[in-house]
Order: C-alpha cells, then structure tokens, then sequence
C-alpha cells in the first residue's frame, strides 16, 4: 500500500536516529525496509537519513543569471521609446547614444550615470524583449489626389535608376499629401514632401492648395534650409510638378528632373515611405482647411525637421537577393540623416560645423513638448466631414 507524504515523512522521521547510530550492515537493513514501505530510491533516502540534510520549502525562484535591467532601466525605456520615434530595437540602440547625450546638456538629472551606463549597453535584442508588446499599429488609409500632368511629359523623362547616382547627396524624391479627409472636394491644405534619397534628410512644408504656384514656392524655401545643393528631381505625374514654371528653374539650376511611371508608386518608393513615417503619422488623415491649418502646420514641421533629421535613425537597404520564392534583404546600421551628411566628403567643413552647432543647441524633449502642444492645436481645427 502506498503511503501518503504526511505518513511516508514521519516513517523516515522515526528511523532517522536509528540510522545515523547503525552499522554499516544494519544501514542497508534499514534502507531496505524503508525503500519497500515509501518507494523512495535508495540514493534519496540516504541523503534524508544523512546528519546533513536539512529540509527547504520549495520557492518558485528561477534559476540563471540575475536580471541586469531593472525596473528603473525599464522605465528609462518606456520615456525614451516615445522620444525616439517607437523604433524598432536596432534602430533605438542606434540613436540612443546621441538622444542620451542632447538630454544630459538640458537635463542632467533625468537619469542617474549607473543608469545612463546601463542604457548605453543595452543590446537591441533586450529592448525588445522588454519593449515587446507595447507597439501600437496603426492602420490609417487615405486618398490619393494625383491628377495627372500632360504638359511636357515628352520633356521629363522617367527615371531608369541609371541616371542618378544614389550613393551621393542632393537627389531628391518628392511629394503632396492631401489633407482632405474622406473626400477630395474644395480645396484643402496640403504638405509637400521633399527626401533625399542618399541620407534620408526629409523637409516638409504645408501649402494651403496644390495650385502650382503654391507647390513651387515651398519647394524654394525648403531649397533655402537644406544643408546641401539640389542636383536631382524626381516626383509623380501630378500637374503641380509636371508644369513649365519648374521645368524651367530646373533647367536654369542644371537640375536633372525625372518623373516617375503612371501608376506606380514603387518608383517614388522612398517618398512614399516618409509621407507615412513623417507626415501621416504625425497629421493623420483629418481635413484641414485655410490659412490658420497651415501656419499650425508649418510651426509643427519647423520643429518636425531638426528632430527626425537630427535624432531619429533609419537603415538603408544594401542588397536584395531571392532564393526561389523567398527574399533576403541586407540593411546597413542604423543612422540619422544628420550622421549620413557629416559622414559625406561631398559636403563642405562649415556646412558640417554649421549642422554640427545645431545639434548642439537641440533639447529633443522640449522640441517633442513643443510639437505635441502644436499638434493639439491643429486637431481643433480639423473639419468634420
């Protein structure tokens, strides 16, 4: 009959200080008798028999090594995530350094140094472990209000990928995004976005129509705040591009100007990125109508400009390979356009000591507050549709 632990436990009890004062002989008796009674092996009686054993509570401890990333690293995280765009662990890891020295210059006591030196070690495999479940996907469509341009179309050849050299600053992808809610009646305000493609650096500017001369204008002043010279245009069918007034200041500039394919977004692939990443997911999708929407607007992207450039990173693809059905994909490290520029022999010293000084006097979590405080000032402006 088997005994129940309560029972089998003072059996072993009894015979405990019998054992420890046997013989060897009368030792191996008594584990015999004792392995028939409670079915313990003979090994595990031994050591409850022994003069040594003291008996523990089991504890639901987890064995391994001790956790390096407290609960106070772990807050530093769930601050610096927002800051840092709700980037993916690689490219949090990437711009971390950079985010944690702007901080120290305005804020030396948001974090301690033991925390601050702990967040500089951190891998991007522990940030997101620790991070993992708190990324919010967000799911927003929108229309498209392209119309095509037919006036020298025969003059603004498609883009090949052969005329332009890629691997150099100044080749610039650009776009409108409508602001128009569900319909495209009437007029409503629009942003155009501007990208190079080389380091990612992206400029934005609201325009209360996409008439032309609206288009045209804000392509100038982002010309006069990009920190290198324009030697490439790209941008879709659209007539606000595809028009005589920038054909014509392109050809003057010696400005190679390309368009890409009807229908195919694809061609305008890095553009197309930035109006979600940069624009869409800052504005969103509402309508927004008149001159008080776009001054907000322009206020917002004044800042929106030294913080994306400046802070947050991006990785650029280097090859594409497929074995049969699937595609491998092969990215570089992480940088912010701000990194790619300064790492640029094209670019000359002072423009570099010029960028350099305005990293310098950036505080990313000011310029963050100020820019909420924007965005909550132009959603009350948003129209109903």
């Amino acid at each position: 009959m088997k005994l129940d632990m309560s029972t089998r436990n003072k059996v072993i009890e009894k015979k405990r200080i019998q054992y420890q004062k046997s013989t060897k002989k009368e030792k191996g008796k008594i584990l015999d008798s004792l392995c028939l009674s409670t079915e313990l092996s003979r090994d595990r009686l031994k050591k409850i028999l022994s003069e040594n054993y003291v008996k523990t509570k089991h504890t639901n401890k987890k064995s391994g090594r001790k956790r390096k990333y407290g609960p106070r690293i772990i807050s530093a995280l769930d601050e610096l995530w927002p800051l840092l765009d709700y980037s993916s662990g690689k490219r949090f890891c990437a711009g971390l350094d950079d985010m944690l020295d702007a901080i120290e210059r305005f804020d030396s006591d948001l974090f301690n140094q033991e925390t601050k030196r702990l967040l500089r070690s951190i891998s991007p495999a522990t940030v997101e472990r620790i991070l993992k479940g708190k990324r919010e996907k967000l799911t927003l469509k929108g229309k498209s209000t392209t119309k095509p341009g037919t006036l020298l179309k025969k003059d603004i050849p498609i883009r090949l990928g052969t005329e332009w050299d890629e691997n150099k600053v100044g080749f610039l992808e650009i776009d409108l995004v409508a602001h128009c809610g569900s319909t495209v009646a009437g007029e409503y305000v629009n942003t155009l976005d501007v990208t190079d493609i080389f380091s990612g650096w992206t400029e934005t500017r609201a325009i209360i129509n996409k008439a032309q001369k609206h288009t045209f204008q804000a392509l100038k002043t982002i010309e006069d705040k990009l920190p290198f010279t324009i030697l490439g245009l790209d941008s879709d069918n659209g007539s606000e591009f595809i028009n005589d007034q920038l054909y014509r200041y392109c050809k003057e500039k010696d400005i190679m100007f390309t368009r890409g394919r009807p229908f195919m977004k694809n061609d305008g692939c890095h553009i197309e990125q930035k109006n979600w990443h940069i624009v869409r997911r800052s504005i969103g999708y509402a309508r927004y109508e008149g001159q008080p929407a776009v001054n907000i607007m322009n206020k917002y992207y004044d800042l929106l400009r030294l913080y994306s450039n400046f802070f947050l990173t991006h990785m650029k693809l280097i090859s594409k390979t497929r074995n049969e059905s699937k595609i491998k994909k092969k990215y570089d490290y992480p940088k912010t356009p701000y990194r790619r520029i300064l790492e640029d022999p094209s670019i000359p010293k002072d423009q570099k000591d010029k960028l350099i000084s305005i990293s310098l006097s950036l505080n990313p979590i000011k310029i963050n507050n100020d820019m909420q405080r924007l965005l909550e000032a132009l959603y009350k402006l948003h129209i109903s549709d």
